[in-house]
């Protein structure tokens, strides 16, 4: 069986003449014999086997070479944003070239690198800190309430939430590189009476910095409050009632004022719901009370 032999040992190098193959059974390396070829074809051979080998690092230099001078150019663009055009031109004129060229890509790198640090995590875990010297100020209470808790509600409910959601890297990355526009914009409107570009864009980032983190910690302490405060009802008649149907009329009504004979059809689909969870409700309560009138016989 010659020919299931070649076809083996093709599959096993996989394209690649020159890779060894060894036996399955005794781990012995098979001899294979080629036929002399001229000069042409080995230098041929050489060079191609050259180029296999080479690409990969041509492709990675590449890449990295466009990373680096994107870096550059959005560097550039920050840095005049920053400073202003034409003082920030004159110091780039005036300038080392090689402090430019390591300065101007570090500032990407440091923005994704700064919008990396959570510190309103920091700030909610001292919040929530039941010995914080923070909560004890009635200002700080009435702007980021937190929720009292007593031992019998923490005893039924002793999940607390994660205080670190995962961020994606595209937010991180947009965020960061967006940063020094916005900063910009914000200085502008809140700070127009100071002359320094850099002073005024270094205040409107700091502000857009502060007024989002607040925000950001309001927002997850109303989470936390909402969580901590949920609570899991029995599936009964009057529950279905209270909640599931009251949740099928706003849907409803959601339908009704988009108008038009496709809302009208779409309304059949939450009463449909509804009259399912109804039987549903009905039979749980048909086994309840035949188990109760077994156990009573």
């Amino acid at each position: 069986h010659q020919s299931c032999l070649y076809r083996w040992v093709d599959e096993k190098q996989k394209g690649n003449a020159l890779r060894s193959v060894s036996c399955q059974q005794c781990q012995t390396e098979y001899i294979i014999v080629f036929p002399q070829m001229g000069k042409v074809t080995s230098i041929l051979e050489a060079f191609d086997n050259l180029v296999k080998r080479v690409s990969p690092f041509l492709a990675a230099g590449v890449l990295v070479g466009s990373l680096y001078w994107t870096a550059v150019t959005y560097g550039a663009v920050t840095f005049l944003q920053i400073v202003g055009h034409k003082k920030g031109l004159a110091l780039m004129e005036n300038g080392d070239p090689l402090i430019l060229l390591i300065g101007l890509p570090a500032l990407p790198v440091a923005l994704v690198l700064g919008r990396m640090i959570r510190w309103e995590d920091a700030v909610i875990r001292l919040i929530r800190n039941r010995r914080s010297v923070a909560r004890k100020f009635p200002l700080m209470s009435f702007i980021i309430p937190y929720p009292e808790e007593d031992e019998e509600q923490t005893a039924q409910n002793p999940v607390t939430p994660t205080l670190s959601d995962p961020v994606s890297a595209t937010r991180i990355f947009c965020g960061a590189l967006l940063l020094p526009t916005i900063s910009s914009i914000v200085g502008r409107l809140l700070f127009e009476s100071i002359e320094n570009t850099l002073h005024r864009t270094l205040l409107g980032g700091l502000t857009f910095i502060t007024v989002k983190g607040i925000l950001k910690i309001y927002l997850k302490q109303q989470q936390y409050t909402r969580r901590k405060k949920r609570r899991i009802v029995d599936y009964t008649e009057e529950n279905v009632r209270n909640y599931v149907n009251r949740a099928g009329v706003r849907q409803q009504q959601q339908q009704q004022h988009g108008g038009g004979n496709a809302a009208a059809a779409q309304n059949i689909q939450p009463q449909q719901a509804l009259s399912q969870q109804q039987q549903a409700a009905a039979q749980i309560r048909n086994a309840r009370e035949s188990t109760v009138r077994d156990s009573l016989v």
